[in-house]
């Protein structure tokens, strides 16, 4: 299910203000400057005038807004009452529009928060209270952890209820972390102390923030508002991204998620913490944990990071177990990142036939479409020329056909996807890019050298996004490819730029003072056959089977995402693969899913999973608990014997690095590929954005930052699971994808050895240069 995320950005560092007395009520007050009310005018405006999308939204879209920024709030609708949604709707909607954008009023906001403090504060008494009480954890109640799309309290006896519940379900969530009842319910304590004191931390730019950029999504899910604190802090943030652990943080319902893992950095050398990944509590190795429930996310940050060469561990709720019961400690030393590790590499494997003759088959990972910084100094890289240099290592060995690893790569340089397709074709259009006022521009490969020309794959996933999406559709367009993976791509299609409000106010201009900005879609992608990879994505010519496919992840389960449409075919040489060469890849590819006992843990897993998604609500009794976690342990260590088993049966490889690897590189069996992670977004080194997910990509010195993409949010309910062996790295992996992926490609180059392919076998260049 998705969440209302509420973003703040890995680098920021904020101290914690005192704590408010638990029986204190707040008596703040919230205001604008004169100044801050003419730059929300402006903000209103230039989405009005300038916005991709800007006929889309009307003055009656707006009242929607008061129940978003609720939720925004108290997303599980736990605090507010049903009572004050209708108090606030009755009082605000009529005028919402014109208050904002002939007053820069967003009073409204104000006055929704401090009733939100208020409920809390209220709420957090009582729970005090209650935990003076006794707990029967013999109930045979349950709990919906879920509550998204569950009502607010109709009334305080409503509430109190409801809240029974919810104190229940977090004291047998501490029992099961073999805590006893006394150590339970003072760890509950603190977690809504912690919560108060993280409430007082809210300041009014953050508010206006919030309220801002939910009206900007009423445009598209990728437009938002940076305040002037925010955008001061740019600069600062980007090289702040490069030292520590390497990962982007974002805040979902009062828990810490993992937003993306920076590409070479030590989380992603780790390669055990993963995008969309909890952090439940952070320590220094030998000290108690300091859990992170409820603490606001720059005072997790200020936790997270550290010295260079230091160590801090993390406990994570990690993204694709099964059941949220499942915990794992991870110690990762800080360090800068190493953008070198972010670099595509390569493997050459031995896959054998039904008769057991071995063909050699090339693999490319790339994590992003990186590029040369004209502000940096000293040797730099781009994705087109490291695949172009494995593409002559590989050549030079013989390989007879070749799969390019796009899966999880979150986009980058729009002029490297370029560059990097024109590597596979001859020279023809790769993208479109159209405005509002329907203007196109078609951004052609024109060098008509074609680095390989052999038989090609093309793999992704859902977390392929933006510039992945538009060579893996222009690929496909040209008949180049044949592309596997999940059900599509991820579908972000749109181009944003980041706009300086004091650009529109030569008074605050002039001032010196310090203004916020505006991040908003001003453009979109289509293929060359005129299809737009906005919300429907790039749909693979054979579908494999995919855990990703059971989560509710991609552009088309964002609010108010642009649609998908298309314009007139731009004229290039090429046309999608035949029916006669798909149809016998896609049937032999069927088969195997059938039969092959990897697809069947495969499905077993991904059946599990679905499972578990499916069950909103969760037991309140202790037993009943202790017996789930005994049933889920059993089944995952099955699988984990399954699983290990199964890699036995991985293929041969040799792999090529593009940095010298610590130790001499060996024959082994295993089929993985790197992690991928989203990276930098900018064109041109202006300001135009053409890439984002897991976590949306924002610009403002052409670096990359979390935008928040909403995600699916569950609270643990049981005790610590038992740290599982880790899994071999790199290639080493069991991969099924992959594997699957190097069979079709197998399949494709046996088809194209047929006598009457003699002069150009399918998914083959009409010409090719060489190394």
């Amino acid at each position: 299910m998705l969440r209302r995320t509420t973003v703040c950005l890995f680098a920021l560092l904020l101290a914690l203000t005192p704590a408010l007395p638990t029986w204190a009520r707040p008596d703040r007050t919230f205001t604008v400057s004169p100044s801050e009310k003419r730059e929300v005018m402006n903000f209103l405006r230039l989405l009005e005038q300038a916005h991709y999308a800007r006929e889309n939204v009307t003055r009656e879209d707006f009242p929607s807004v008061i129940e978003t920024f609720m939720k925004d709030w108290d997303g599980q609708h736990l605090f507010f009452l049903q009572s004050d949604y209708q108090t606030f709707y009755d009082q605000y909607a009529d005028g919402l529009f014109w208050n904002v954008r002939s007053l820069g009023g967003v009073e409204p906001a104000f006055e929704i928060f401090k009733r939100y403090e208020e409920r809390v504060h209220d709420r957090t008494a009582w729970v005090f209270e209650r935990l003076e009480g006794e707990f029967d954890t013999a109930s045979h109640q349950s709990y919906v952890t879920d509550r998204e799309d569950e009502p607010w309290p109709a009334d305080q006896t409503a509430a109190d209820a409801l809240w029974e519940k919810r104190i229940l379900f977090e004291i047998v969530h501490e029992l099961l972390n073999d805590h006893d009842m006394d150590e339970a319910k003072e760890r509950v304590r603190k977690r809504y102390e912690r919560r108060l004191k993280n409430l007082a931390d809210i300041e009014t730019h953050e508010i206006t923030e919030l309220f801002l950029s939910d009206i900007a999504h009423l445009y598209d899910p990728h437009s938002t508002y940076f305040s002037a604190d925010t955008y001061e802090d740019f600069s600062i943030q980007m090289r702040l991204q490069l030292v520590g652990i390497g990962a982007l943080l974002g805040m979902e319902e009062d828990e810490c998620v993992i937003r993306e893992v920076i590409a070479g950095g030590p989380a992603d050398l780790d390669k055990r913490l993963k995008p969309n990944d909890k952090i439940i509590a952070v320590a220094v190795p030998g000290e108690e944990p300091v859990e992170l429930y409820g603490m606001k996310l720059r005072r997790i940050v200020d936790l997270i990071r550290g010295e260079r060469g230091t160590e801090v561990e993390l406990t994570i709720q990690p993204a694709d177990a099964p059941d949220p019961s499942v915990r794992k400690e991870i110690i990762i030393t800080r360090d800068v990142v190493n953008l070198d590790s972010a670099r595509a590499r390569g493997a050459i494997f031995e896959v054998p036939d039904n008769d057991g003759n071995v063909t050699s088959l090339g693999v490319i990972s790339l994590p992003a479409f990186y590029g040369p910084d004209a502000s940096a100094e000293g040797e730099q890289h781009s994705a087109s020329g490291d695949v172009a240099e494995l593409i002559s290592q590989l050549q030079e060995q013989g390989i007879d056909g070749l799969v390019l690893d796009l899966r999880d790569n979150g986009g980058g340089l729009l002029s490297e996807a370029i560059d990097l397709t024109g590597l596979f074709i001859e020279k023809g259009p790769v993208v479109q890019v159209r405005t509002h006022y329907g203007d196109v521009t078609v951004d052609e490969d024109e060098d008509s050298t074609v680095r390989y020309a052999g038989p090609l794959a093309v793999l992704v996933s859902k977390f392929s996004a933006s510039a992945s999406e538009i060579v893996a559709g222009a690929l496909q367009n040209y008949g180049r490819a044949v592309v596997l993976g999940d059900s599509s791509t991820h579908g972000k299609g749109t181009v944003q730029t980041v706009y300086p409000m004091s650009n529109l106010d030569p008074r605050l201009r002039l001032s010196g003072a310090k203004s916020g900005a505006a991040k908003f879609t001003i453009q979109k992608f289509y293929l060359p056959s005129g299809s737009s990879t906005q919300l429907n994505g790039v749909v693979p010519d054979i579908i494999l089977p995919s855990m990703e496919d059971a989560i509710e992840s991609g552009e088309r389960f964002l609010p108010h995402a642009l649609l998908w449409d298309e314009i007139d075919t731009t004229d290039f040489n090429g046309s999608p693969l035949d029916s006669h060469i798909l149809a016998p890849l896609r049937e032999a590819s069927l088969a195997r899913q059938e039969t092959l006992p990897e697809f069947q843990y495969l499905r077993e897993n991904i059946d599990w999973f679905k499972d578990r998604q499916e069950q909103k609500a969760v037991s309140l009794n202790l037993d009943e608990r202790l017996a789930r976690r005994d049933s889920d342990k059993a089944f995952t260590e099955a699988m984990d014997e399954r699983r290990a088993a199964l890699r036995d049966g991985n293929y041969n490889y040799t792999e090529f690095l593009l940095t010298p690897p610590e130790e001499e590189t060996e024959e082994v069996t295993a089929v993985q590929a790197p992690k991928p992670t989203v990276t930098v977004v900018d064109d041109s080194g202006a300001m135009p954005i053409v890439s984002s997910t897991p976590a949306e990509a924002t610009v403002a010195t052409a670096q990359a930052v979390d935008d928040g993409m909403d995600e699916s949010d569950t609270l643990s309910t049981d005790e610590v699971e038992e740290e599982e062996a880790p899994e071999p790295e790199g290639y080493a992996r069991l991969d099924i994808h992959l594997r699957e992926a190097l069979r079709v490609l197998l399949d494709a180059v046996e088809i194209g050895r047929e006598p009457h392919y003699a002069g150009r076998a399918p998914l083959t260049a009409r010409e090719s240069s060489g190394g």
